[in-house]
Parts: C-alpha cells; structure tokens; sequence
C-alpha cells in the first residue's frame, strides 16, 4: 500500500456484509482492485471463508472488518479472521488479548481508535487521544490503524489529516467515503488505503459496480 492510497472494495452497505457478495465478487473480480473485504455479519462463516478463498484464488489480498466493541466479540472477530484465512484484520476495539491473538498467527491487526458507538458506526473523541491511542497500539504490535474518519462527529478532515501526518504506521481511511471532493481530500491527505463499500452500492461513482470500481482507481492514479 506504499505511495499512492489504495482502494479496498467492502462488500458491504450500512456496515452490514451484502447476501450477494460472492455474486458481486464474481462480476467485479478483473476490475484494477487488489484489495477486498466485508465484515463480521450477517454472512455465515462457510459462506465467509468459500468467498475469501476464491478472492485469494484470484490473487487478491482479503481483509475482515470488525464492527464489535467488547473484548469477547471482538475476540471472536478475530478468531473468524483466523479461521478466513484473511491477510488483514480491521476494526475491533483494541485489547491485548486480540493483538496476542493475532501474534500468534501472524495476523496483521489494525485497531478502531476513537469512541464508538452504534452501527453504522459514529466515532467521536480528541484527536490527540487517538494519536496517543494509535501509537500505543502499534508500540504492541499493530500493523496500523483502521480509522473511520469520516464517521467523525467533529472536522473530519482535520481529524485525517492531522492523524495521518502524526501515526507513523499504515493507515486506512474507511467509511463514508462518497463523493469525489473526498476522495479528493484522500488524495491530499495520503493515507495508505481507504474503503469504499455503500457508496458503491449507492451509485456514488456511477451505475454499474465494476465500473465504479475501475473509475476510483484510475481517478486516484491521477
């Protein structure tokens, strides 16, 4: 994820992973998009680990990400990442129980900072706090940060930026990404990834899925 930053499809709307994803996978699997992922529900765990293995099979890197806020949920996010065989776990709250977790299989794991609430999911807290936070975390053994910046409840791109400059670790924008002034705003801030998943469901890049696809990724190549 170096230079420029790097789309990840989510097959997910309203943080929710869509029923047809694998369908949606299977239509969109040639566009320009290396990165893939969707969350923790509502799909089950065979169907979750048959369309993992067929993304890997297509030479995609996977990632699963974690709307939970306890330590048991958030444990068993993990444990689902695991049994997925994803190269990245995002979200979860952090807990020293999960980072152990992801040590001992050599998961890479990037943490929610902030505090969150609700699904879809509202972050609210001090900007410093979720530097502070962010560098503990990764001081543990994170691979980075998952941030929802645009989830914000306070100057969301003040809040990106300034983390961006600040956290010396890989960081990815996700959520609400849905329009192409903030895409342009990713493009300024620089971060190493950032997610798109209802916006493309809600035709805020055009009318058909691939091709929403391959217009992000070339508009961010620019």
């Amino acid at each position: 994820m170096d230079n420029k930053p790097m789309l990840v499809v989510m097959l997910t709307c309203d943080d929710q992973t869509v029923s047809n994803a694998y369908e949606i996978f299977d239509k969109c699997k040639d566009t320009k998009a290396e990165y893939w992922g969707f969350k923790e529900k509502p799909l089950p765990l065979e169907e979750m680990k048959k369309l993992y293995a067929y993304m890997k099979a297509c030479g995609k890197k996977t990632a699963l990400e974690v709307v939970e806020y306890t330590e048991e949920e958030c444990l068993e996010g993990a444990r689902m990442a695991i049994e997925c065989g994803v190269d990245l776990l995002m979200g979860t709250v952090f807990f020293d129980s999960v980072m152990q977790l992801c040590k001992e299989h050599d998961l890479k794991y990037c943490p929610f900072v902030g505090e969150l609430k609700e699904r879809p999911t509202v972050m609210d807290g001090s900007v410093e706090k979720m530097i502070a936070d962010a560098k503990e975390y990764i001081s543990k053994g994170a691979y980075g940060i998952d941030l929802l910046g645009y989830r914000y409840t306070g100057d969301a791109y003040k809040l990106i930026d300034k983390f961006v400059a600040s956290v010396d670790a890989p960081v990815c924008v996700a959520g609400s990404i849905n329009s192409y002034e903030r895409l342009d705003e990713i493009k300024r801030i620089n971060p190493a990834s950032f997610t798109i998943g209802s916006a493309f469901f809600n035709k805020c890049f055009g009318s058909d899925f691939s091709t929403q696809i391959d217009t992000v990724c070339s508009y961010m190549e620019q």
